[in-house]
């Protein structure tokens, strides 16, 4: 059976229902409908007692899902608009949703997963990455915070592997997925058609274990040493001098990026993700995301990204403050502040800024 929206096409078969998102044009970004249609079938699927597995996709052949709608996110800031904060409320929501339903959630992580696409994928139960996955959080790019739990991901991650991807918001391949916490499994792509069909006649592990491949080492294994001996540092200042310090050309090279990444959206990502660490459950570190986008929605930082990398294409973003030490306390605690429309509420009632 088929429904859905032309953009989520939703169809049960067997015993799994499929979400697919279907925007492959912009590498299915989401939209605050899509995530409204998604929601919808997650509620259909959780009482229907033929579906006992739930399977998301993503249409065309460049990836799951490319983040959110960053266009339409740019427009509603500049227009000093609230369509964003109601969308990401909708959105962390579903994030929260995926991580408790009550029956296998499969995602399928091939191509570009990033942002938004992270939300509704790495929460799932079974998370299953291909020799073309490339996995990112790379919001400080844009002026942006690391969310949809992106923090909380990545704050558990070994070491301060998870510190290193939200700053410098890199994509990681299928091996450093696993090594981080970001999926469970990796299957070739050619054989994702084979393990959806398997999907609708088996349990979904003993499914996904028909397919499953050991993948070629990754990157991060060996950077280990670096990564944490210089993310541990007290400040983001203090990160890149120790990058810098170290002598290895990959950590000088990342100092670098860093360096060109806003320096506000550095700051109150180091910030969200220590944070996120005392945090206990995915909900409350969600609700602080929610307090953090909202803030983020109203620097300026998050209209020049967006049009620097997305809109103009320039490449050449300018930020304010331009320097990291210009970026005062204060400019970082107005990020942890309630927002105008109220806190998410997910989890209750958030402590003071």
């Amino acid at each position: 059976m088929e429904s859905g929206t032309p953009d989520v096409l939703l169809r049960t078969e067997g015993r799994a229902g499929f979400v697919t998102l279907n925007r492959p044009r912009v590498i299915n970004a989401l939209t605050h409908t899509m995530v409204l249609a998604v929601d919808r079938a997650l509620t259909a699927w959780e009482h229907d007692p033929a579906v006992t597995t739930v399977v998301i996709e993503g249409a065309g052949e460049r990836g799951l899902c490319a983040g959110g709608d960053i266009r339409a996110i740019h427009d509603d800031a500049r227009a000093a608009g609230t369509a964003s904060a109601a969308f990401w409320r909708d959105e962390y929501r579903l994030n929260a949703r995926i991580a408790r339903y009550p029956k296998p959630c499969v995602a399928l992580m091939d191509g570009i997963v990033m942002g938004g696409g992270v939300g509704v994928s790495a929460h799932g139960s079974v998370r299953v990455v291909t020799e073309r996955s490339r996995v990112a959080m790379p919001e400080t790019g844009i002026g942006f915070v690391p969310d949809v739990g992106g923090t909380y991901l990545l704050g558990r991650a070994p070491g301060e592997l998870g510190t290193h991807l939200a700053l410098t918001g890199s994509p990681i391949g299928a091996a450093d997925a696993l090594l981080t916490g970001l999926a469970d499994h990796v299957v070739p792509s050619a054989e994702l058609p084979a393990l959806a069909g398997d999907l609708t006649r088996l349990p979904a592990d003993e499914a996904v274990s028909r397919h499953t491949v050991t993948p070629p080492p990754g990157v991060l294994a060996e950077q280990r040493e670096w990564i944490d001996a210089c993310y541990r540092a007290e400040t983001v200042e203090a990160i890149v001098e120790r990058l810098f310090d170290t002598g290895v050309p990959a950590a000088k090279e990342t100092a670098t990026t860093l360096l060109a990444k806003s320096p506000t959206a550095l700051k109150a990502t180091l910030a969200t993700l220590r944070r996120s660490r005392a945090l206990g459950t995915l909900e409350e570190v969600l609700d602080l995301e929610f307090r953090v986008s909202c803030a983020a929605l109203t620097t300026p930082d998050l209209v020049e990204g967006i049009r620097a990398q997305v809109v103009d294409k320039d490449r050449d973003p300018h930020w304010t403050p331009p320097t990291l030490p210009e970026v005062s306390a204060a400019d970082l605690t107005r990020f942890f502040a309630p927002p105008p429309g109220g806190d998410l509420g997910l989890a209750g009632t958030l402590p003071p800024a």
